[in-house]
This record gives C-alpha cells, sequence and structure tokens, in this order.
C-alpha cells in the first residue's frame, strides 16, 4: 500500500522541484488574479472619483505680453450620473480662465452629451477651442490589458458603438467655442491675438496634419497647437511649423495654466 500511494504521487508529481514550481505558479495565479481584482476595484470605485487639478506657468508669450490663464481639460469620459464630476468641473469656472482648451474624451455614454454641457456650464461663456478623441466618437469597449504589451503595429482599435459627438461639437460651436479640427484658426483673447490649429485623433489615424501644415502666424503673441493623442510625429510637426505651446489629451481633468 505504501508504494502504490509512493506511485500515484510520483505519477502527479515525479519531482519534488516539479512540484514546488507547479505549487508556485499557481500561487502566482492567484496573487496576479487578486491583485487584479484590487485593480478593478481601485479604477472602478475610487480613481474614477479622483479629479486632478494641476497649475503651471509656460513662459511663452513675446515679450511685454500680458498674462494669458488658460484652463486645459481632458478626458472627462463623462457618464449621465457623475454628478459629482459635473460639479466639480463646473466649478472650474471659478479659476476665471481668459481661454479653454478642450482636447478630447469628453463621452462615454450616448446619453451623456447633457451631462457634460452641464459640466463645462459657465465655461462656454469663456473663449474656447477644442479637438476630438476616440471616445467621443465611439463608446470605450474593455480591452484585454495584455494588449499594451504588443508591438504597436499588430494592435487591432477596439471600439464601441458610435456615440453622438455630432451633437456636443454643434453645441460647441453654438457657443463660440472654436473646432480646431484641421484648422488654423486666429483669434482674440483678452485683447491679445492668438493663432491656433489642431489635428483629429491620431490614435484613431484620423489625422491630416497636412492640412493645416506651414508656418504659424508669427505676428499672434502665441500660437497654440491642439491634439488629443500625443503622437510624437504629430508633436514634431506642430514644432517644426513654430508653435509654441501644443496641448495634447490622453490626461485627466484640468490642467490651467498661466501664458506669461
Amino acid at each position: 500500500m505504501i508504494r502504490r500511494t509512493s506511485h500515484t504521487a510520483r505519477r502527479r508529481c515525479p519531482t519534488y522541484a516539479r512540484c514546488v514550481v507547479n505549487s508556485r505558479l499557481r500561487a502566482a495565479v492567484g496573487a496576479v488574479a487578486a491583485v487584479g481584482a484590487a485593480g478593478l476595484t481601485y479604477a472602478t470605485a475610487i480613481e474614477r472619483q479622483l479629479y486632478t487639478l494641476r497649475t503651471a506657468h509656460l513662459p511663452v508669450l513675446a515679450p511685454g505680453s500680458q498674462p494669458l490663464r488658460v484652463l486645459h481639460i481632458s478626458d472627462l469620459h463623462m457618464l449621465p450620473w457623475q454628478h459629482a464630476k459635473q460639479r466639480w468641473v463646473a466649478s472650474l469656472a471659478a479659476l476665471a480662465p481668459d481661454l479653454v482648451v478642450n482636447t478630447g474624451d469628453n463621452l462615454a455614454h450616448p446619453a451623456a452629451v447633457p451631462a457634460v454641457l452641464r459640466a463645462f456650464g459657465p465655461l462656454l461663456n469663456v473663449p474656447g477651442m477644442f479637438v476630438f478623441g476616440s471616445n467621443d466618437y465611439f463608446a470605450p469597449k474593455p480591452k484585454n490589458p495584455a494588449r499594451y504589451l504588443m508591438p504597436r503595429g499588430r494592435k487591432k482599435l477596439v471600439h464601441g458603438p458610435e456615440l453622438p459627438w455630432q451633437d456636443l461639437r454643434a453645441a460647441f460651436i453654438e457657443h463660440g467655442w472654436h473646432d480646431l479640427t484641421h484648422q488654423r484658426v486666429p483669434l482674440q483673447v483678452a485683447g491679445q491675438s492668438l493663432f491656433a490649429a489642431g489635428v483629429d485623433d491620431p490614435h484613431m489615424q484620423y489625422d491630416r496634419y497636412s492640412t493645416i501644415a506651414g508656418r504659424a502666424d508669427a505676428a499672434a503673441v502665441v500660437r497654440i497647437g491642439v491634439t488629443h493623442s500625443p503622437e510624437p510625429r504629430i508633436l514634431d510637426a506642430f514644432a517644426a511649423d513654430g508653435y509654441a505651446r501644443v496641448w495634447p489629451g490622453q490626461r485627466p481633468a484640468g490642467t490651467p495654466g498661466v501664458l506669461a
């Protein structure tokens, strides 16, 4: 009987080392599963409630120019029931910005346009400019985390159903904001001449920089490039054309900056 037991154990695990390895692999898989569950809980229950406000002073204006306060907002990924987020964004109007730069991914739900407009509230009365990101065009869809370890060329674009981005665009334009999608726009802000240009989302390969290529207006006190995805080829193209400041998206919440 003892030999039979030993024989059975040996068939299941021929060597002690293999038993140890198998045990450690099971423990590792269990640990990864636990960490994954904890990360999911943090991302869904905690992190999405943490709104970020950062301030930076950017010395990009021509000498003698008056400072401009710019509020950069990106990646709200708004859901209709996120009332705390809507109140927080609306509270940013107290910063009294001279200009709002919106770099996309406003939406995360087909019924979120009214929620986004409530969030911006009084900020819609401030001069503004915008481009869209992939999650303005399409609803987010869960992705396999392992795809981020794959070579860039092997990744497939994954997205959900189309979102009502046309309605959001119409509302922004109705309030006087400039759609910079493949546009070069001169504008006056706080009595000063600015020049801005933007592209559609490079992450979706929607960008057509050739439509806005060329030197930015040198007479403007500051020249601004706007894109949702900070692809190096787009950032380099803006820099080569003389844009002193490029605002990319794919960063959370609000980033006010003082241009001096």
